[in-house]
């Protein structure tokens, strides 16, 4: 056996992406575990995900923990590939909106109006798009809000163990989802907002069965009150993780519940009104402390203020149409239900074809090649459950997107992970993703 020293058995250390490695290379293991031993260095690293049930998608952390602290916290995303924004420049405009629906896929609605607000900007036809269309996008976003809220406050209860959370709120979810699937034959993905309004009107029944959601959510809400809100055990998990004051997110451009949970009340619907928000009654949610606890309260809130304006919108509903009168730009997705689902109305059709050889031609032209965009550029920004959502949207005058980028608030708010951790417990870090919702389809765009 060597007699070298166990601090020369251990010198030849190297520096690594994972930490420092060190090469043991001979001597007395006595020594050797004495040495470790006066090193008092207990750091190691571990990789959170990307495969981790509780990452909310394809999220990977690396995390450097002294015992059960985290040291340093390193967020890596990209693992999805989906190359959304690319495709989008070899489809039309209209195409656009099936892409743009499965980025965050939890926020569909919120996906595709910020898109058609983007280029009905470029078009110059904001005012032609009609009031109907719009008081149903708010409709459908406020409902998708709800939707996504639910889910952030299913999975983040399901992660404390709080399981009758998620059963809760996957169940009240799911109503929503039935209403989606009613009005545009998806439950998700729906590509229903169009540049210049919608694929087509509500379905007969679906304002009826919308009231009666209202009813049974008011009715369901309070539950998630007695069940969690005042719940000691799932104070104590929430309360004071997660930490980020109104400086932090200033810092690291925080949008959303996050920001609104240190008490103030930026909410682009109030701020930066879209789609008439100025003329419908609700109020900010807000809290003041600026942690875990106080965004699952704003999320809460949000659904009761969601609730609000649905019934606002189904009170403003006038009978009208859904598309922009320009038969230039208008989508010609005249959809029936057929006995294979749905799909183009066979009515239609007949009347395309046997109408004149010029309508057929236009159909074709306009379906196959689509519309041609002025030249510029637009950023367009509206609130969806987690953040700002942005959407940069250039044009060269063609009939497919230059260039499509979107500020996505799942992206941004992630960049706040290692301040919310650091200093914290492992298990906090759990507690910390469900916090912030991020969803890696919105960030890995």
């Amino acid at each position: 056996m060597s007699t070298q020293s166990a601090s020369a058995a251990a010198a030849s250390a190297r520096e690594t992406t994972e930490g420092t490695v060190y090469t043991v290379t001979g001597g007395d293991w006595d020594e050797i575990v004495q040495s470790a031993a006066r090193a008092d260095d207990e750091r190691i690293v571990v990789n959170m995900g990307p495969q981790h049930p509780s990452t909310h998608g394809v999220l990977r952390l690396i995390l450097e923990i002294d015992g059960e602290t985290v040291t340093e916290t390193r967020c890596g995303v990209g693992y999805l590939h989906t190359g959304i924004e690319k495709n989008l420049e070899y489809r039309t405009w209209t195409q656009g909106s099936a892409f743009v629906t499965r980025m965050d896929y939890l926020t569909s609605f919120f996906n595709e109006t910020a898109y058609c607000l983007a280029v009905e900007k470029l078009l110059g036809i904001e005012d032609q798009v009609p009031d109907r269309a719009t008081i149903i996008r708010v409709l459908l976003m406020e409902l998708n809000r709800m939707s996504s809220h639910l889910v952030a406050i299913a999975t983040g209860g399901m992660e404390l163990g709080a399981t009758t959370v998620m059963i809760y709120g996957f169940r009240d979810r799911e109503m929503i989802l039935d209403l989606f699937e009613l009005i545009t034959g998806l439950r998700m993905n729906h590509a229903f907002i169009r540049p210049g309004g919608l694929a087509q009107d509500l379905p007969p029944g679906a304002v009826d069965q919308i009231r009666e959601f209202i009813k049974k959510m008011r009715k369901n809400l309070p539950e998630y009150d007695k069940l969690a809100t005042g719940n000691p055990v799932f104070k104590g998990r929430m309360q004071n993780i997660g930490y980020l004051d109104l400086a932090g997110c200033m810092a690291l451009g925080a949008t959303g519940p996050i920001l609104r949970a240190t008490g103030l009340p930026h909410d682009l619907r109030k701020s930066q009104p879209y789609c008439g928000y100025e003329n419908y009654d609700f109020d900010v949610a807000v809290a003041d402390t600026s942690d875990a606890y106080g965004r699952f309260l704003i999320r809460l809130e949000e659904m009761r203020q969601s609730l609000r304006i649905v019934e606002q919108c189904l009170d403003r509903l006038q009978p009208g149409p859904v598309m922009v009168a320009d038969k230039k730009i208008a989508w010609p997705a005249q959809l029936a239900l057929g006995p294979d689902g749905l799909g183009n109305s066979l009515d239609h059709i007949k009347k395309i074809m046997g109408t004149s050889m010029e309508a057929l031609i236009h159909h074709f032209k306009l379906v196959t090649e689509g519309f041609r965009v002025p030249p510029g550029q637009v950023y367009t920004a509206i609130e969806s459950p987690k953040g700002e959502l942005g959407a940069h949207v250039v044009s060269d005058g063609g009939t497919r997107p230059y260039r499509v980028h979107f500020r996505d608030p799942s992206f941004a708010n992630l960049q706040a992970i290692a301040a919310m951790c650091e200093g914290g417990q492992v298990a906090d870090v759990i507690v910390v993703i469900a916090s912030i919702d991020p969803v890696l389809g919105g960030v890995d765009r």
